[in-house]
């Protein structure tokens, strides 16, 4: 490879995957490397070990350089993103107080509901500041030590940079922000609630500077680059992009960053973001309220779970394949079940289910059991098994998004992306049933959160105008697909709506009772 142009790295810290990509200047990928790792649920709640971070890091960005087919002594620019949400608490001395609360986790229903009531601002269960503010409820006795709060993006950029920032997209999942700034307001409110419990703190010294997208966020350590490179060969000094969550990379790798754009981002969870041009009506618990990179306020409807149980049962029709004999390429099945599912009935054989393997707070439900249900005079085909777990994904997400529909948010475009779109006409097609507009994904969509930090980090050195002029750009010879879902499609997906909001209730129970 020459040493001509420009070499900008993005990693993210997926739910799945730690993923890191090399892009040029015209943002096309030329290296990438990936690794693999899993959540664990540990003394009750979902984590993943800090040495993992840096374990995985280390082998994706390995992988990186291997195929890139040259030692890598130079980066013009980086950037970091992860999960959005969640909650790393330090102490005054960086030392980790508990282990990374993540997005998954449902324990903190009690502050979400009194933060929302008491700031009239939806404070959802993941974000940042309601993990400390239940922790203040629980009485844990590491909030008295707590000096500095991050995600876990924002811990990663610290790491590499020395600085403890994070970027506006990011930061909006942590506290509200208005002007470009935390909710001054609501963090007068905030701090006197943490004083009524006898904390005496002031939530503002514990959370990270906010940055907007095209700022110098720091520069790559010493330090950070033997953490990043173990090789020893990156050189310390490589400028980054504020660190951002995957909703915020999202937005950029699909360029819906202008107001009445959307994507909607489907993996292990889900979340459609609509970028508005209006202030929603009221609070809704459902709908959080965040912002693009570059600070435009955003209706995201974020949903816990979607193709981990798509995921699991795929794994068990392998296992069934290779007792028969046959061995199959796990995504090769993956598309053939999906292509198989539109095969289904039009009730989808009188079957039901639920893909909650964590809780899932937009239908008020706190603990995750997966559920199957199926009525004894259905018919259980493959085409009808399949079909319903693509719409029991898609189910939670459509809830949300009728939300949105009352309160005549404008969708002018929308982008799908993510791995459930790499099947991409019966994906975006069921997608499109769900969210009652068509979908359009682009040829690169499953290149995801990597690439959109990359892209950003792109933008910070090279960008001149704005975000959305850099985007227009970039994306104007990019190929999409267009996909509206047909009246059998959507007749199909209300009826299992009907059946899913009615089935609830068995959920709700199965959660309790097993």
């Amino acid at each position: 490879m020459g040493n001509s142009i420009k070499k900008i790295l993005g990693v993210e810290f997926g739910s799945t995957r730690i993923k890191a990509v090399l892009i040029d200047e015209r943002a096309n990928v030329i290296a990438q490397g990936v690794f693999e790792w899993e959540n664990k649920f540990e003394n009750g709640l979902w984590t993943y070990a800090l040495d993992e971070v840096w374990n995985g890091v280390r082998h994706a960005y390995k992988a990186l350089c291997q195929n890139y087919g040259e030692p890598i002594k130079m980066l013009d620019g980086i950037g970091i993103s992860a999960m959005m949400h969640g909650y790393l608490a330090f102490d005054k001395n960086d030392c980790l107080l508990t282990p990374f609360r993540t997005w998954r986790n449902t324990n903190t229903e009690e502050a979400a509901e009194e933060l929302t009531k008491q700031l009239d601002f939806n404070m959802p269960q993941r974000w940042s500041a309601t993990h400390y503010y239940q922790a203040v409820l629980n009485g844990e006795a590491h909030v008295g030590k707590a000096a500095f709060l991050t995600t876990l993006a924002g811990y990663v950029h610290w790491r590499l940079t020395g600085r403890k920032v994070l970027g506006i997209g990011d930061a909006s999942g942590m506290f509200p922000v208005r002007k470009n700034a935390y909710d001054l307001e609501r963090l007068e409110k905030y701090n006197a609630l943490l004083s009524k419990r006898s904390v005496n703190k002031k939530l503002q010294d514990l959370l990270p500077e906010i940055l907007l997208a095209g700022e110098e966020a720091g520069r790559l350590t010493e330090a950070g680059a033997k953490l990043l490179d173990e090789s020893g060969n990156l050189q310390a000094g490589v400028p980054f992009c504020p660190p951002e969550g995957d909703a915020g990379t999202g937005m950029v790798a699909t360029n819906a960053v202008k107001e009445r754009t959307g994507n909607v981002s489907a993996g292990t969870s889900a979340f459609a973001m609509i970028v508005m041009d209006k202030q929603l009506s009221k609070v809704y618990p459902e709908i959080d309220v965040v912002t693009t990179p570059t600070g435009k306020p955003v209706a995201m409807v974020h949903v816990n779970n979607f193709t981990c149980e798509i995921n699991a049962w795929t794994r068990l029709f392998e296992e069934v394949a290779e007792l028969a004999g046959v061995k199959l390429d796990k995504d090769e099945l993956l598309s053939r079940l999906f292509r198989k599912s539109k095969e289904s009935d039009g009730n989808v054989g009188g079957l039901l289910g639920y893909n909650y393997l964590s809780g899932e707070p937009i239908v008020h439900v706190k603990n995750g059991r997966p559920v199957v249900i199926r009525n004894p005079e259905g018919n259980m085909t493959l085409a009808n098994f399949m079909q319903m777990q693509i719409y029991s994904a898609l189910g939670a997400l459509r809830l949300g998004m009728d939300i949105l529909k009352a309160e005549k948010v404008e969708i002018e475009d929308i982008c799908g992306h993510g791995g459930f779109f790499k099947t991409t006409e019966v994906s975006a097609s069921a997608m499109s049933a769900a969210i009652g507009a068509p979908v359009n994904v682009l040829q690169n969509a499953g290149e995801g959160g990597a690439w959109g930090i990359a892209i950003l980090a792109l933008y910070a050195v090279n960008g001149r105008d704005g975000l959305e002029d850099f985007l227009a750009e970039l994306f104007k010879t990019t190929k999409k697909i267009t996909v509206r879902a047909d009246e059998v499609e959507k007749s199909k997906f209300s009826a299992f709506m009907d059946a899913y909001q009615k089935g609830l209730a068995v959920e709700r129970l199965a959660a309790e009772v097993f």
